[in-house]
């Protein structure tokens, strides 16, 4: 795929959130994975207000522990902030010429191996849900060009959310919105429970969660407490107990 069309593949997923089974949560983790894959970037976060002023980090659900640090930070100072404050897009660039009241947020990113740092509003018109942090190791700053695309998939993802809210879907999208400041507890205790049973890296266990949950049209959330609950994986609807499934001998039912 070409990066022409893994950029429109992306507005038009952004675009699809008019669906049963919409998961706000799986959807922020998608926008950031996309962003790291067409801007070649080391990590990209979404940081909400939901519903109200103070910033949380529902995505990426699988933060390292350095990212985690600077995303505690981010929270309360950095580009990410600025850009939820103004509304407008922040980018500074190199981190070792960052503002003076970014001191804290930029050491904490500088000692994660962060080289430049940059963030753009999630919004439309007067309406700010949060903003996207863009995170880079490398030696020259995000082009402006791919600035410009990363706003257009911000406020893809705004109209999304928004237009998910407005028709009809009001109380499914608010609960999960504000669910999803605080799943990211549960889904970190799944992915440590799934790395140790299974002997895997903690990223490996994300993957297979969210994989499954794409594939059999689970809600990430709904894996987590799963794996939680009964230490494996939802068995996916429509699946016949061992006992019935091909090349398995019906048990016989005893006579009377």
């Amino acid at each position: 795929m070409s990066r022409e069309e893994a950029i429109t593949r992306t507005f038009v997923e952004l675009a699809d959130t008019l669906v049963d089974d919409f998961d706000v949560i799986d959807f922020l983790q998608h926008l950031t994975t996309r962003c790291c894959e067409i801007f070649t970037l080391a990590d990209a976060a979404v940081l909400l207000a939901y519903p109200g002023p103070d910033l949380h980090s529902p995505a990426p659900c699988d933060p390292s522990p350095a990212l985690s640090k600077v995303l505690d930070l981010a929270l309360r100072e950095g580009p990410a902030r600025d850009a939820y404050r103004t509304g407008a897009a922040i980018a500074p660039g190199d981190l070792a010429r960052a503002p003076a009241d970014w001191n804290n947020f930029t050491t904490q990113a500088r000692d994660a191996g962060y080289t430049h740092a940059c963030a753009v509003p999630l919004r439309l018109r007067r309406k700010t849900l949060g903003s996207l942090l863009l995170l880079s190791t490398t030696s020259g700053p995000l082009p402006a060009d791919d600035l410009l695309v990363a706003r257009g998939f911000a406020d893809a993802a705004t109209i999304g959310l928004l237009n998910a809210r407005t028709l009809e879907y009001a109380e499914s999208v608010n609960e999960q919105l504000h669910t999803a400041l605080h799943s990211r507890i549960v889904i970190e205790q799944a992915k440590g429970f799934l790395a140790s049973q299974r002997r895997i890296p903690l990223n490996t266990a994300f993957e297979t969660m969210r994989r499954h949950a794409r594939q059999h049209c689970f809600r990430l959330t709904t894996v987590a407490h799963n794996v939680i609950t009964t230490g494996q994986l939802p068995q996916p609807p429509n699946v016949p107990p061992d006992n019935q499934r091909p090349g398995k001998p019906a048990q016989s039912t005893p006579s009377e």
